[in-house]
């Protein structure tokens, strides 16, 4: 199976969260399951971090190719069809880099690990 990382469930997933939930360890910890992290994640992250709102991930901020290829996981490029997907998308979420996993999820026919619920409306399958 392939997913994309929601931004929340990867950094649950380096903090070691407990809001992450034990299904999504398995799956996640699986290695038969392809899992690809959005270069929209490393934006946001870094972007975050910048303005003070996520101080806990420095660590993943500073290498974040290296601990996501550490765990496995592949890093998905933005596309100029997943920029042009994510533009056009109706009104429903206004967050950029929600709108552009939904983008990439719908493009490249994935689900996405995530607790949000507005993924759904863009007809994307969420794992949780």
């Amino acid at each position: 199976m392939r997913a994309l990382f929601d931004t929340h469930a990867l950094i649950w997933w380096f903090s070691d969260d407990p809001s992450l939930r034990q299904s999504i360890r398995e799956t996640i910890a699986d290695t038969d399951n392809l899992l690809l992290v959005s270069a929209a994640s490393a934006w946001e992250l870094a972007i975050k971090y910048q303005l003070g709102k996520l101080r806990k991930v420095a660590d993943l901020v500073s290498n974040f190719s290296g601990r996501v290829g550490g765990e496995g996981f592949e890093l998905l490029p933005i596309s100029a069809e997943h920029g042009i997907r994510a533009g056009l998308l109706s009104g429903h979420h206004k967050d950029p880099f929600d709108r552009m996993l939904i983008a990439q999820c719908q493009a490249e026919n994935i689900p996405i690990i995530s607790n949000d619920l507005i993924f759904e409306r863009y007809g994307v399958r969420r794992l949780w």
